[in-house]
């Protein structure tokens, strides 16, 4: 998977999962721009793994990990590489 396609495919779930945050530039800062929380994370994770049949572990839970969305698709388009391989 491109980078792009990673970052287009999170876009669409962020609409899916969190609509009230519309539509979303990858590189802000995901608290203090869309006040994202660590409920608000995790239900994107989890409906990421859901999605992309990837895991996170718990580690990879923490909102401190994901300064953007940017971030976080950077992950999920590694993960699905390694499903690749």
């Amino acid at each position: 998977m491109e980078k792009e396609e990673a970052r287009l495919a999170l876009a669409a779930l962020i609409n899916e999962e969190l609509p009230e945050l519309g539509e979303v530039d990858m590189e802000k800062d995901i608290v203090s721009e869309y006040g994202i929380n660590s409920v608000s994370i995790i239900r994107l994770i989890v409906a990421a793994e859901r999605k992309f049949s990837i895991q996170f572990t718990d580690y990879e839970l923490s909102l401190e990990e994901y300064p953007t969305f940017g971030d976080l698709a950077a992950v999920i388009k590694t993960k699905l590489d390694q499903k690749e391989d």
